[in-house]
């Protein structure tokens, strides 16, 4: 399994991955490197001053129109004459592009932050040529905009930073920034909020991923859209469903949008309305996933998992908008970091792998189970499952099992109890526990 990159996030870690990748055939690979030390980024909030934000808005263009020109000389350089352009070719067309007369003000901009542009393309023509995303599209000036500052970004005070041909920017640390800055990744949201990501390098070792784990610390996740999770002991999550309810405000503001005349200043407010109706939505279902995630982690030493191509699920036009709300990719993503982070497991079981028809009690595979079955009864042991609990804890089965086969030791008798790096959450009294 490839490192997955956690950015913009107050919480966010980038690091080698500890997840177990569980093939059709059975086959485990696993990339840890337990010397590596951990990158976290800390989301902080900027206040800049009219003059900062047309500072930054140059920047925002300049580094918008070099990625863009970069992609259509690509492009036109393979539709025409087939040829393959690469990170160093388009690196000094940039050069090329400042000593001509018509671009000069490309020199204006800051250099490093047109160079990080180019390598982003780069990195996206990449992932495209990998199969592990679409051909790589155009900014669009209305859109969000960034840029990336990979030196000479400085905390100046405890509400202040530093950023080149921008100046000393207020800014609110809620957390003190600790370590060795790598990258800044200053952006601006849709409705005109400014951040800065900071990637800080602590020089602390990533923990020893545990290698003694006890059985009972295993646990076994189903997703679902009736519940959002179900664990193998029988607790259900409810799927809060944030867009749902946020949809008749939504429905209301996009229509006085599509009102507005295209151009004029009013249209701009109401799209304004409608973005920050969607920025609530997503921050009340990032907080809702950070919390789940970190009960998860706390209070268990490997968490099973089902792979899950949500983007074949998403063809099912009936079914579509609740799944892209759950946002389980997204779930399983901060699952696997807060594992990284407390040297704890997540196991990702097969996606043909029968969870839902198979007894978790005596193993028979029923024939069929369409979607409408929620309770159904064994033939050969007579067990009645519910459909969810008793797929988690095939899941956490099959977890146990690809566990072992890694060479890790999962023992039935009570095993090494470790919470990991971070103490549980505190929770109030009389609620359950995960």
């Amino acid at each position: 399994m490839a490192p997955i990159p956690v950015r913009h996030s107050s919480d966010s870690c980038l690091c080698q991955s500890s997840v177990l990748t569980i093939g059709r055939g059975g086959d485990i690979r696993r990339n840890i490197r337990y010397n590596a030390s951990m990158f976290k980024a800390t989301k902080v909030r900027l206040y800049p001053t009219a003059e900062q934000k047309a500072a930054l808005a140059f920047q925002f263009g300049a580094v918008r129109w070099a990625y863009n020109y970069a992609l259509d000389w690509r492009s036109k350089a393979w539709k025409e004459n087939g040829e393959g352009v690469t990170r160093r070719m388009t690196l000094d067309k940039l050069v090329e592009l400042k000593r001509e007369k018509a671009t000069a003000w490309l020199k204006e901009a800051d250099s490093q932050t047109l160079q990080q542009s180019l390598m982003h393309l780069d990195t996206a023509f990449e992932r495209f040529f990998n199969k592990q995303a679409r051909y790589p599209k155009h900014k669009n000036k209305r859109g969000k905009q960034s840029i990336s500052y990979p030196q000479r970004v400085k905390v100046v005070t405890s509400n202040s930073l530093y950023l080149p041909k921008v100046g000393n920017v207020k800014a609110v640390l809620r957390r003190e920034i600790t370590g060795k800055i790598k990258t800044v990744t200053v952006s601006r949201s849709l409705t005109g909020k400014y951040y800065a990501s900071v990637l800080c390098d602590d020089g602390e070792p990533m923990p020893k991923a545990i290698s003694d784990m006890d059985e009972e610390s295993v646990i076994g996740v189903d997703m679902g859209l009736s519940h959002l999770l179900i664990t193998s002991e029988g607790y259900k999550e409810g799927n809060p469903r944030f867009l749902e309810q946020a949809e008749a405000n939504l429905r209301r503001k996009q229509r006085s949008l599509s009102r507005k005349v295209k151009g004029s200043a009013n249209r701009n407010k109401a799209r304004i309305l409608v973005a920050k109706v969607h920025e609530r939505v997503t921050n009340a279902r990032n907080d809702f996933q950070h919390k789940l995630s970190k009960r998860l982690i706390d209070d268990n030493q490997a968490v099973c998992v089902e792979t899950l191509k949500v983007k074949n699920m998403l063809k099912n036009r009936k079914l579509a908008r609740h799944i892209a709300d759950a946002s389980w990719s997204e779930l399983i993503r901060k699952l696997d970091y807060k594992a990284v982070w407390t040297g704890k497991h997540l196991v990702q079981v097969d996606q043909w792998f029968a969870s839902s028809k198979k007894c978790s009690v005596c193993g028979t595979i029923a024939e069929a189970m369409p979607l409408d079955v929620r309770v159904w009864e064994c033939k050969s042991c007579g067990h009645e499952h519910d459909r969810d609990i008793n797929a988690a804890r095939n899941i956490r089965q099959q977890g146990i099992l690809k566990l072992k086969a890694a060479g890790l030791s999962v023992s039935a008798c009570g095993g090494l109890h470790k919470t990991g790096v971070f103490p549980a959450a505190a929770w109030e009294a009389g609620s359950f526990t995960l």
